[in-house]
Order: structure tokens, then sequence, then C-alpha cells
């Protein structure tokens, strides 16, 4: 693996699951770390901790489904750190039950923030991972988007939440083919089962469904920051653009 000393990366989602335990990975390697997410308090948490283990991170609080607020949480990051070298969409929630019987309005978040948010930080840093491509230390730049196994296979009850992660897949390789020559790499994850807090947005109901059904050793965060963190420290002539991720036990 690569070092990323002398980059930045931003982490959106990173108060918790995915997204910390990716800023935590990603400053261990060396990368000063933007974290943003809506509640504050717990990035700054996080930032004292990485700090305390000799890194480097700024907290940005925002909604990134508000196109003002995902435009500014880039321009601080670029007027506070100098310059953005990856950037990690993670930022994600997820609803499922029979269109039947869904909330609208969980549909509605399900599109802003999968979606929206990801389509308002991705336009607003690629000026920046572009310019980063072309400077040292490393001469090339990265946008990792997180997807899920529901991005590649649908089925019963996930019909908006498949719709949303499907989208996030050809997103991301329409964009790689868009910049790959300017050596910009564009990725995607598609984890299956993880423990993260993504399960508690589901109503009791449809986590009693899940349960009934069995269960497998999810992943852990851990896993998918380990990930990342191999795609990004990659040399600059290999770009990974795709990884599933499943537990051992999941078949679907």
């Amino acid at each position: 693996m690569e070092r990323l000393d002398g980059t930045v990366a931003l982490v959106t989602g990173a108060s918790s699951g995915f997204g910390e335990a990716i800023a935590r990975s990603l400053a261990a390697h060396g990368a000063t770390v933007a974290l943003v997410a809506r509640r504050r308090d717990r990035l700054e948490q996080l930032a004292c901790d990485i700090e305390e283990r000799a890194g480097a991170a700024l907290a940005i609080g925002a909604d990134i489904t508000q196109r003002s607020e995902a435009v500014a949480a880039v321009q601080e990051t670029v007027d506070r750190l100098g310059r953005i070298d990856t950037v990690v969409n993670n930022a994600g929630v997820m609803f499922v039950d029979p269109v039947e019987h869904a909330l609208l309005e969980e549909w509605d978040r399900m599109v802003a923030v999968n979606v929206n948010g990801l389509l308002n930080v991705a336009h607003a840093s690629l000026p920046h991972l572009l310019q980063a491509a072309q400077q040292e230390p490393r001469r090339v730049a990265d946008m990792v988007n997180i997807s899920s196994v529901a991005g590649i296979k649908t089925g019963a009850g996930v019909s908006v939440y498949s719709l949303t992660k499907y989208g996030v897949g050809a997103f991301s390789e329409s964009l790689r083919q868009e910049v790959a020559e300017r050596h910009v790499r564009v990725s995607v994850i598609e984890p299956g089962s993880a423990r993260t807090e993504l399960r508690s947005h589901l109503r009791a109901a449809v986590q009693a469904r899940g349960r009934a059904r069995g269960s497998v050793e999810r992943l852990e965060p851990d896993d998918i920051a380990d990930t990342v963190a191999y795609i990004v420290t990659r040399p600059r002539r290999v770009a990974v653009n795709e990884v599933v991720i499943r537990p051992t036990e999941q078949q679907e």
C-alpha cells in the first residue's frame, strides 16, 4: 500500500458506521481527513480521537442533501486544508417495504440522501480532484462511492432503495469513463449485510421479518474501511473500479 501523506480526504456520513471507520483508516494511512455529516458533536469527537493517534482531521457539520451545504463543505475543506485528493461518498439511508405499504416520505429521504446528496458532493468536489490528480505527491485522485448489493441485485421490498443504489453504480461508471484519462479514479463498493446504524432506520416490523429469515455473521465497518484503503492506496497505474463484498454466509 502507498502512503497518503500530504493528501486530503473528504468522507461523508462520517459520524458513524462505515464513514467513521473509513475516516479512521484513511487518517492512519497519512491523509488529513475532512469529516462531513449532520451530527457535528460526533464529528468533533472523532476528530479528537484521530488527532490523539497522531492523525489530522477537520469536522464539518453539513446536510449534503442541501446543495448549498454540500458546496460549502467542499469549499471549507479546500480553504482550510488546501486541496482534496480523495472523496468517499458514504452517506446513505435505507428503508424497505413493499411498494403497496411504503411511506412516501421514506422514498423521498432515500432519494435525497443516496442520490442527490452524492451528486451534490461529487459535482462540487470534482474540479478539486481533477486539480489534485495533476499535482504531487501522488498525481492521482479518487472518488469512492458506497453503494450496496441492492444496487446489483434487487428483490421484493427494496424497490426504491435499489433504485437509488443502481443509480449510484450507473453514475459512477459514467463518470469513470469521463475522467479516467485525467487520472481521477472512480470506484464503487457494493457491501452486503453489515453491522451499522443503517438497519436501525428500519421500522420494528421490518426488522422482525429480517430476524425471522435467520441471520448471518454481518460485515463490520472496518471491513469496508479496509476495502476503501486498498482502493485509494493503489499505484497511479491501477484503478479498482468495482468491489462487491458480502458476508461469507450471505447468499443474496
